[in-house]
């Protein structure tokens, strides 16, 4: 499916490439420059280093704290992960406001896990990254001995980082990452670290309230700040202007970056074409500017109809198994209920298109072009702090091939990049459509009562609404799932993080199980519930074509060193677990295809697990 969107993509980028009279500032203008001077490998390698000599001159002058701070606000206004994250978000316990976050950050590999494991594999994958950093190192013109010794520096700096952060599965828990703080308790968390100064810096001075996801975090932070020498500072600063321009610049650092985070951490054999990496680069930076031009070849006005329809019938269903479930009471059951139906639905692509006028594209530095975008989405993104939330916004690109659930917003979301075969075919019978993108609407849909998302309410405020009995029925159901995913064998020495992929594995099985509710319904109402049995289609009856075509959603083939990186730090199970673990619970699964209690696709009816 990406690789179908890509093409799309590719040809609306060609094209807008090529359109010497496109007028200044249009979508055509700015993605078409865009993706030419991503593509323009010629002036990419006559300018070297070039790009980023001024970043790196500006670290190399730093002669105090202050200037320190200066220069990591810079640095995070241009996509670098420098010492933490910032940006904003819903006040998710007045979920109309939009204040500030601080969130932990800092580190170059993807997790803290990879600094504190102490297996062999973890320790070895450590290490090759100490090189990658001493080697790129080199590449920016240091010598292999000092280039050595930076890295060790930075993999030690990194790894205190590592050391005060919290864990994956700790930062699923939206409660204990909920810490408001104004202006007087920023100052007493941080006494080295001057968040006035930072605001001001970013362009922001008037932010008042932020959320500290993790304070603990900023407290070991603060101290590093005055113990770790200024020197180490600068090398760590270095290191990450490098690493954050690594893509955008001459083909040694692309072909070095490569090595370690596709080969090393994900078992990549080669590096995708340069036109690929072009069409996700200008997605990421003008996404719906480009996807303007995608919806227009891809996604017509019926097959929006249609999607939403079935959309309906899925909160439909949901509403009716809600007001059945036997382990749920009615207090809870009401509420439940009202979340449902406050639930917002966006479906394809925004109402509103987002403007990209302040950002300037030209056919000049590909670097320079994705360090303004950086910057337009950082003020974008800083801008909306301290006003009332805006529920028209996305939060990805309209050819995504993924959706979302977002509990703060309680709204469901479908781009139209999903919303193509084998999830989708708006020509296709109910069975293909319902066992595909209708088990994706289900489960974003269930994601709004799975262990994170049942925390909020229909306003999106992290509330408690269960009453006790009915919270521990849920935890006990949720257990269940835990542990079947716990025992899902990956590698020889690694198996699911059942508390990790909870969320995710609790919708994956209720959003298949209101989805197959829904598809009876509709095959109901439109009286082929005769057909339902007996009626088939290439030699499958509609049950067997429902959980086929869900099975088909989840065809994907990955290198077992990309699989171990995401069992370390994807809250989404495997593929082949997430098609084969939901069936296993369901009966209706068991009967369109004569399993027998015992066989491996069929639990026994006393170690089912059932939620919805």
């Amino acid at each position: 499916m990406q690789n179908q969107n890509q093409l799309v993509l590719k040809q609306v980028l060609e094209a807008a490439a090529r359109d010497k009279r496109a007028t200044p500032g249009s979508i055509t203008q700015k993605i078409g420059d865009f993706y030419g001077s991503c593509m323009d490998t010629g002036r990419i390698e006559a300018d070297g280093l070039k790009p980023i000599e001024p970043e790196l001159a500006r670290v190399a002058s730093l002669s105090n704290l202050a200037q320190l701070e200066d220069e990591v606000a810079r640095m995070q206004s241009q996509g670098a992960n420098a010492l933490f994250r910032f940006g904003s978000t819903q006040d998710e316990k007045n979920s109309e406001q939009v204040i500030g976050i601080a969130m932990q950050g800092g580190l170059g590999l993807p997790d803290r896990d990879y600094y504190l494991k102490t297996d062999d594999h973890s320790k070895q994958l450590l290490e090759q990254y100490q090189q990658h950093v001493a080697k790129m190192l080199q590449l920016a013109g240091d010598d292999s001995e000092l280039a050595t010794a930076e890295s060790h520096t930075v993999v030690a700096m990194e790894t205190q980082m590592a050391q005060a952060s919290k864990t994956r599965v700790e930062l699923r828990d939206p409660e204990s990452n909920y810490h408001k703080l104004g202006a007087p308790q920023l100052k007493a968390l941080t006494p080295d670290f001057s968040w006035d100064t930072y605001f001001r810096d970013i362009g922001f001075p008037d932010i008042h309230d932020v959320n500290v996801g993790q304070p603990e975090f900023f407290q070991a932070l603060d101290k590093s700040l005055t113990a770790v020498p200024l020197a180490d500072w600068k090398v760590y600063l270095r290191w990450h202007v490098i690493h954050s321009a690594a893509a955008e610049l001459s083909q040694k650092f692309v072909d070095e970056n490569f090595n370690y985070y596709g080969r090393t951490l994900t078992g990549a054999k080669e590096l995708q074409p340069r036109w690929k990496r072009c069409v996700i680069s200008t997605d990421r930076n003008l996404g719906e500017a480009l996807g303007q031009k995608y919806v227009a070849q891809a996604f017509p006005p019926e097959a929006k109809e249609r999607a939403r329809t079935m959309v309906l019938n899925l909160v439909q269903a949901l509403r009716s198994d809600i007001q059945t479930l036997p382990w749920m009471s009615e207090p809870t059951r009401q509420q439940a209920l009202a979340k449902l139906s406050a639930m917002a639905l966006k479906i394809g692509y925004p109402d509103k298109w987002r403007d990209y006028s302040s950002y300037q594209v030209v056919r000049g530095s590909y670097l320079e072009n994705a360090q303004r975008g950086s910057n337009f989405e950082f003020r974008r993104n800083l801008a909306e702090i301290g006003k009332p939330v805006d529920r028209t916004e996305w939060d990805m690109t309209p050819p995504t091939v993924n959706a979302y659930y977002n509990p703060e917003m309680n709204e469901i979301v479908f781009p139209a990049g999903i919303l193509q075969p084998p999830f989708f075919d708006a020509k296709a019978d109910d069975a293909l459509n319902y066992g595909g993108m209708g088990a994706v609407i289900g489960h974003e849909m269930t994601h709004g009562f799975d262990d994170q998302g049942r925390q909020y309410d229909a306003q999106g405020n992290l509330r408690d609404w269960w009453t006790p009995e009915d919270l521990k029925n849920f935890e006990e159901r949720a257990t269940c799932v835990e542990k079947q995913f716990d025992a899902f064998k990956v590698g020889d020495d690694l198996h699911e993080n059942g508390k990790l992929v909870l969320g995710e594995s609790i919708a994956d099985l209720g959003g298949l199980t209101i989805a197959h509710m829904a598809f009876d319904q509709a095959q109901a109402a439109k009286k082929t519930s005769k057909d339902k049995n007996g009626g088939k289609i290439e030699g499958f009856t509609p049950d067997q074509r429902f959980f086929l075509a869900f099975a088909r959603i989840w065809a994907t083939t990955a290198r077992p060193e990309y699989e171990r990186m995401m069992v370390t730090v994807d809250p989404h199970p495997l593929p082949r677990f997430r098609a084969n673990a939901p069936l296993q619970n369901m009966p209706a699964f068991a009967s369109a295809f004569g399993c027998q209690a015992g066989d491996a696709m069929a639990r026994n009816s006393a170690t089912q697990c059932k939620i919805w």
